[in-house]
């Protein structure tokens, strides 16, 4: 807790409006959101990597972020680091009665079902009635696609089974193939999203998190790409004296060598 307390007195300084830094003082909620967000897949980075000295500072990071909000709460008079502290400590025992709760609950071990059947209860308390309910704006856009995949679903809105989110995802192509047809870039670009929800729907029916899957894409082409730029270099020539067949041949060998 010392430590703790030290970094909010840190901020405190900092956003001293007499003597902190004047970068620190003139951020808001809405300036500060980004970084927040950055940090966050830094530390995903860094998980990745297997760095842990990385993941260490990463997660500094994104704790003074954290602390940073609370800091500009703190100021508006709306809450305080030690309500953002309580509230997910009141949450994590609420949702986790096989650990917390009476003799029976944790005798019955954890339930299946149990968690989502909490969360569930804590959104009828929200205003917003709809099953979309609380599915964050700001989530990177394949991680809500699954969200609100799963929601619809819990609802009864969705294919039986992967079979008819492979026929819909030929379907999405037919009609992005004829969009792009059309000249139309507003309507290539709406077509293209919905190709890309389709394929997040038969991630979610594969029980495949479609962030992670695209994430290790990234990663293998990034790795095959430079593996070939290597092997391009070390020919002495550049890509632009190679044709497209021969950067294909460059290309896969650069896979069976890197994987």
């Amino acid at each position: 807790m010392d430590s703790i307390n030290k970094l909010l007195e840190v901020m405190r300084n900092l956003r001293d409006p007499e003597n902190g830094c004047p970068w620190d003082v003139e951020q808001d909620f809405a300036s500060i959101a980004p970084y927040t967000i950055e940090e966050a897949y830094e530390v995903s980075d860094a998980i990745e990597r297997g760095n842990m000295e990385d993941l260490r500072d990463e997660l500094g990071d994104l704790l003074l972020q954290v602390v940073f909000h609370a800091r500009m709460a703190e100021e508006a008079g709306l809450f305080d680091f030690e309500d953002v502290a309580g509230g997910i400590a009141e949450k994590m025992v609420r949702r986790h009665p096989h650990v917390f709760g009476s003799e029976e609950q944790r005798a019955h071990g954890k339930q299946d079902g149990s968690w989502e059947q909490i969360k569930e209860l804590e959104r009828s308390e929200s205003s917003d009635e709809s099953a979309l309910a609380g599915v964050t704006k700001a989530l990177p856009a394949l991680k809500r696609a699954e969200k609100l995949g799963k929601r619809a679903s819990r609802v009864g809105f969705d294919w039986p089974d992967q079979r008819g989110v492979r026929e819909k995802i030929h379907e999405e192509l037919d009609e992005l193939a004829e969009a792009v047809g059309s000249r139309n870039q507003d309507h290539a670009e709406e077509e293209c999203g919905d190709l890309l929800f389709a394929v997040v729907n038969l991630a979610r029916h594969l029980d495949i998190d479609p962030e992670k899957a695209l994430t290790g894409a990234n990663y293998k082409f990034e790795r095959r790409f430079r593996e070939m730029e290597g092997a391009i270099a070390a020919s002495g020539k550049r890509f632009r004296d190679f044709n497209l067949e021969t950067l294909e041949t460059f290309w896969r060998k650069a896979k069976d060598r890197v994987g």
